[in-house]
């Protein structure tokens, strides 16, 4: 019987996971958690479902200063490892086409009550409501002590730079840090009009006006820009671009489905069909309404336009902004807003065999406090259980 003793900051994924594999090994385990209660974050998640690992994981799937860190982390607990530790503690999952995976029960709160239920009945001693200010205290009493921490995004759960203050007081280098899987802020006076509006799209993402990155999926206009899945995945990259000073714009195609030639012609035929039609009436069957006003607006063509007015220039003219509609991105939602936050603690000073410190004996970092952000779709909770594995492998090590 070990009588090991472990300190581990912060009640979120990572530090639960590696608080359960320490317990079951016998070492004594104290979780120092500052908010109310531990897993604010996987409540959270997913719009309540927890989106919990994905069957796909490649180090391709994550950016950091230092992109083969992840590699060993991925290779000793990948999605096999964390399924079948997941079914140890009752939590079964539904493994969707693309990947994703979810709690069968569709509810996070039973990822979190799982993972706390488990780790209590281990005997891990868990301190709510207690913020750790003195990690060299903590060094001394304890054999190893963990951070995990997490980052600044979503300070309302508890979100903060904490671990990154501690690593720097070993000489840790940190990697600046910006929000991720956030929404973006437009330079429009045309984009609030639209707020509340939904719809799926392709959308580009230009970098000083080269293109980046792109891809298909929801937008939600907003009073401060764009939101929804397909800004969330470009979000990464703009933030990045937005930091470095960058000129950053999203393209926006409304009707992927069509090409510009067979848009302004069905726009044309409509016209000519329905000649006593207003212009709004006209792009109301292929658009919600209030962006078609914003089209029009956009374009300074009065909603009223008689549709028999549409010529065949003014058609192009209408489905070249409708398959290409271009906004200035100013700044991002904040770390308030992102799910979560790229940079943090250096990786290439910590071992990406065991996640401990280069710089420190026995202190150890896992998770999101690390400078590795993964891709939308899982990828940041199977790094949080990957490095957790690899602490908790090293730390139970006789």
């Amino acid at each position: 019987m070990s009588n090991k003793k472990i300190a581990i900051i912060g009640g979120g994924a990572s530090g639960l996971l590696c608080a359960i594999l320490c317990a079951r090994k016998s070492l004594e385990v104290d979780v120092f958690e500052q908010n109310s209660k531990c897993a604010k974050k996987i409540l959270v998640s997913g719009n309540g479902r927890c989106n919990i690992t994905n069957r796909n994981l490649t180090p391709h799937d994550f950016f950091s200063d230092n992109p083969s860190f992840v590699t060993d982390a991925l290779e000793s607990f990948g999605f096999k490892e964390f399924s079948d530790f997941a079914s140890s503690i009752g939590l079964l999952l539904d493994v969707k086409d693309d990947g994703r995976a979810y709690p069968l029960s569709n509810e996070s709160k039973s990822v979190a009550s799982l993972l706390l239920s488990h780790a209590q009945n281990l005997g891990v001693k868990i301190h709510t409501d207690t913020k750790i200010t003195d990690i060299k205290e903590l060094l001394e009493k304890y054999d190893s002590v963990v951070v995990a921490s997490g980052s600044e995004a979503a300070e309302h759960l508890g979100g903060n730079g904490d671990g990154y203050e501690f690593a720097k007081e070993f000489g840790h280098n940190i990697v600046p840090t910006y929000p991720s899987l956030v929404q973006l802020h437009l330079n429009s006076a045309i984009a609030h009009k639209m707020s509340g509006v939904k719809t799926v799209a392709d959308v580009i993402l230009l970098i000083n006006n080269k293109k980046d990155i792109s891809t298909n999926g929801d937008i939600l206009f907003t009073n401060y820009g764009v939101s929804g899945f397909a800004i969330l995945d470009i979000s990464q990259r703009a933030s990045v671009a937005l930091m470095e000073y960058a000129k950053v714009d999203i393209s926006i195609n409304l009707l992927p489905s069509f090409n510009a030639q067979k848009l302004s012609t069905h726009i044309s035929n409509l016209a000519k069909a329905v000649p006593n039609f207003s212009a709004l009436d006209v792009l109301a069957g292929l658009v919600p309404l209030k962006i078609a006003q914003g089209l029009l607006k956009s374009l300074e063509i009065p909603q009223e336009t008689s549709a028999k007015d549409i010529h065949t220039k003014l058609s192009k003219k209408i489905a070249n902004q409708m398959m290409n509609w271009r906004f200035e991105v100013t700044d991002t939602h904040g770390f308030r807003h992102a799910e979560v936050s790229g940079g943090g603690v250096d990786t290439l000073e910590i071992n990406q065999k065991t996640m401990e410190s280069l710089k420190q004996k026995n202190l150890y970092f896992c998770g999101e406090v690390l400078d590795v952000l993964g891709k939308r779709g899982g990828y940041n909770f199977a790094f949080a259980w990957a490095s957790a594995y690899l602490c908790a492998k090293d730390i139970t090590k006789s």
